[in-house]
């Protein structure tokens, strides 16, 4: 639940005078654009709000994907825990915009998510699943009815897989979602066949520092122009994207920059126009010969008019209710097909901006915001009537709960939401949002007498209501690494707020789990064999969860529940002496695996840094870290003397974005490749040549040889160097078919008494994959110089 603090701000930050004039300007088009893309961030955000608030069309984002195979900025989070956090951030990106979201994946378990990186989009749907895929983009097209379609990127070579994939999805869909024949399933959740009018492809290239579209893009036929600013806030529309844009911030979205104007786009099969609106029915006058409609939409413009007098505005609203229910009414059946969906849609935005005109106050939370199956919680929903004349709340549930009636008191009710006791445990992968609310499991039905007009609206809930599990087991460590020539015993701490005699860990061939006060121990037997094993954990003879907590500022708290397991990797690993230290950006745990493969690790904090250096042997630098850490900036010349003076630099891999200047930052000149599409590879069992198989740093103390790139996961490496001083040796040849073999994926150089080794291989990710190459190939290039 949020805070009085919270909250205070919250409503602060959304005035009603704001809330009342973009509600007025949803009433003033009757077409919907969807924006298709796979991973949030995404969508064309200026452009859309160009959309939305110049031209007042409805706007949808479809995402194939969580983001959840992305990076992290901001924090630990990956995976599951990611795709929730992107989601989430995509749901607060999708709010500034007014918009809607079409999700057709659904998290990490699912088939269609985000697997990383790919170079191709015949691979990406053939790992999703073309046809799935398209089904449920089909089923998008006829669930939202997009009048315009408009992929973000081009499906070109040089263009991420992800994106060509969901451009081709997007223009073989038009046509499946016109056809009864396909998908006939849709029929019976009442999805019936949608015809879009127009699909454009962007005009513009999708180039810059990652990508390299090899083709130029198509000639524009149409622009989407941005003229003059936008009134209400005084900002340029595409400001307003970038306030969208900034809520991405686990991808460092978000900046100032000179904005935009227009955004050209080539309409497929189409001829040049002067506006994209161009022979669609915009208005609701170009729906039909019904008088009714005329009269609606000159209420309409009387109540924009008016704005900010409330009254006139909720008079005008009033009339236009009146006549939009008489147009329905009239509608032929082979209108109410084409039509029918504008005016309803038209209906539910009359009664939100009714609502606004009219004062009407509601704050509905849910306290807690987290139940368990079988537990109850309460719905508190607080309101100020403003000038209606009646006013009643009522609970929306999904099929997991049971709502009570409303106990109403002044300004107040309080209703009761119990989960039934099957209640399904989940994550925070909602298959759509929408705009004007009735999201999750549970929100709040508003009825309200304004001008003389019953409405009715939905308002969600301040934080979202989530079914958790009674318990959370959480295992310190969650993965133990066994050394197969080690001998003795590991212990792992359990902790929950169940009893921990009522939580057991599952055996395996040559692992020994005895109970300890605490926690258990893990003893392996001399006959224990390589490779991974997972221990389930169970409460009271059913699964036990882990519950990753995620909280940030800009999306508020929420969860990633996951069944608990005991990871183990034994296998064959040798370390060497010395004294590590670690400097990490937030974006990676290669700290944490070094001290659990036992290793002497000593995190570097900026005291320490600039600190003596000269105790150490060898200093980690993680991912990102010379752009999140302005101490380790500051500390780069010492590095480079502790370096000549014996020390061993390991640098994971950066963006040219991430603080490095490829002639300061290194010890000696390393860049790293740009565009960066072209500097990685994106097959993760792409074929590794070692072009120094005697080079110390893969003879010992682990021999590294071919197995050792065995079972990685998602891709190789990424942001691979392009040049290099000729002091650097490189270590590795790999690429991806039908592409020349890249060398810049692990460098290693003499300078002076000391050493650096730079990598892009995507170590981090294997390590918490527990690939067994990873942690020999790590543990070799932490030796001393």
């Amino acid at each position: 639940m949020l805070t009085d603090r919270e909250r205070l701000r919250q409503r602060a930050a959304k005035p009603r005078i704001v809330a009342l004039e973009r509600a007025l300007s949803r009433l003033t088009s009757t077409l919907t654009v969807m924006n298709t893309g796979a991973h949030p961030d995404d969508e064309q955000s200026g452009m859309l709000a160009v959309m939305r608030y110049a031209m007042g069309m409805r706007v949808v984002v479809a995402c194939s994907t969580r983001g959840e195979g992305g990076q992290n900025t901001l924090g630990p989070e990956r995976t599951g825990a990611l795709g929730v956090m992107r989601s989430r951030e995509m749901e607060e990106a999708a709010k500034v915009l007014d918009a809607d979201i079409a999700w057709l994946g659904h998290g990490p378990h699912d088939p269609v998510h985000d697997f990383g990186f790919s170079k191709s989009g015949p691979d990406t749907l053939a790992r999703w699943g073309r046809e799935r895929t398209i089904e449920r983009l089909v089923r998008a097209y006829r669930q939202f009815r997009p009048d315009i379609v408009i992929p973000t990127f081009l499906d070109v070579p040089g263009q991420h897989g992800h994106h060509r994939a969901m451009t081709e999805a997007a223009e073989t869909a038009l046509a499946l979602a016109a056809d009864p024949q396909a998908f006939p399933e849709h029929a019976a959740e009442g999805l019936a066949p949608w015809k879009v009018a127009k699909y454009y492809l962007p005009a513009w290239s999708g180039g810059g520092d990652t990508y390299d579209d090899e083709v130029p893009p198509p000639p524009a036929t149409s622009h989407v122009i941005a003229d003059g600013i936008d009134p209400i806030s005084g900002m340029s529309y595409d400001r307003i994207g970038e306030v969208s844009r900034a809520f991405h911030a686990s991808q460092n979205m978000g900046h100032w920059h000179p904005a935009k104007t227009q955004w050209p786009l080539h309409l497929v099969n189409g001829q040049a126009e002067n506006d994209i609106r161009a022979g669609l029915p915009s208005r609701l006058a170009d729906l039909g010969d019904n008088p009714s409609l005329g009269v609606a939409d000159a209420a309409i413009a009387r109540a924009v008019a008016a704005f900010p007098n409330s009254q006139e505005v909720a008079s005008a609203l009033a009339e236009a209710k009146v006549a939009l229910a008489e147009a329905r009414e009239a509608l032929a059946p082979a209108e109410v097909a084409r039509h029918g969906h504008r005016l309803a849609r038209k209906q539910e935005e009359i009664d939100s901006a009714l609502a606004l005109a009219a004062g009407l106050e509601i704050n509905a939370r849910v306290m807690p915001s987290n139940v368990v199956p079988g537990g109850e919680a309460k719905l508190i929903v607080e309101y100020e009537t403003g000038s209606a004349d009646f006013l009643a709340v009522s609970a929306v549930v999904g099929s997991d709960l049971v709502a009570g009636e409303a106990m109403t008191e002044a300004a107040r009710a309080v209703i009761s939401i119990k989960a039934k006791p099957d209640a399904a445990i989940h994550n925070a992968f909602a298959p759509d949002f929408y705009s004007l609310g009735a999201n999750g499991t549970l929100s709040v039905k508003v009825e309200a007498m304004v001008a003389g007009q019953k409405i009715a609206f939905a308002v969600d809930t301040e934080e979202a209501l989530q079914i958790v599990p009674p318990h959370a087991v959480e295992l310190a460590p969650e993965a133990l690494i066994i050394k197969t020539h080690a001998t003795g015993t590991l212990q792992v701490a359990v902790k929950s707020d169940a009893p921990l005699d009522r939580i057991s860990i599952g055996a395996a061939d040559g692992l020994q789990i005895r109970r300890i006060p605490g926690g258990v121990e893990v003893e392996p037997a001399p006959s224990l064999q390589p490779g991974r094993y997972s221990l389930n954990v169970s409460l009271d003879g059913a699964p036990a969860y882990a519950v990753t907590s995620i909280a940030y500022h800009h999306i508020g708290r929420t969860h990633f529940v996951r069944p608990q397991t005991l990871e183990v990797l034994a296998l064959d690993l040798t370390l060497p002496a010395g004294r590590i230290g670690y400097v990490g950006g937030g974006a990676d745990r290669v700290g944490m695996w070094l001290r659990r493969m036992g290793a002497d690790v000593t995190e570097l904090d900026a005291t320490a840094l600039a600190s003596d250096l000269s105790r150490l042997d060898t200093i980690v630098v993680g991912i990102f870290a010379f752009g999140t850490r302005p101490d380790l900036a500051a500390a780069t010349e010492r590095l480079h003397d502790w370096v000549k003076a014996g020390g061993h630099l390991v640098t994971l891999y950066h963006r040219p974005s991430d603080g490095w200047n490829p002639g300061s930052t290194p010890p000696l000149p390393l860049t790293i490749g740009s565009p960066s599409l072209r500097w990685r590879v994106t097959n993760p069992d792409a074929p590794v040549e070692l072009l120094a198989p005697d080079h110390p740093l893969l003879v010992g103390p682990n021999r590294i040889s071919a197995a050792d790139f065995e079972s990685w996961d998602k891709e190789r490496g990424l942001y691979f160097a392009s040049t290099w001083d000729k002091a650097y040796v490189p270590l590795l040849g790999m690429n991806d078919a039908g592409e020349k073999q890249l060398a810049g994926s692990l460098l290693s150089a003499e300078i002076g008494k000391g050493r650096h080794t730079h990598t892009s291989l995507v170590l981090h990710h294997q390590l918490d994959k527990l690939v067994p190459g990873a942690f020999r190939l790590l543990a070799n290039l932490v030796q001393p110089a």
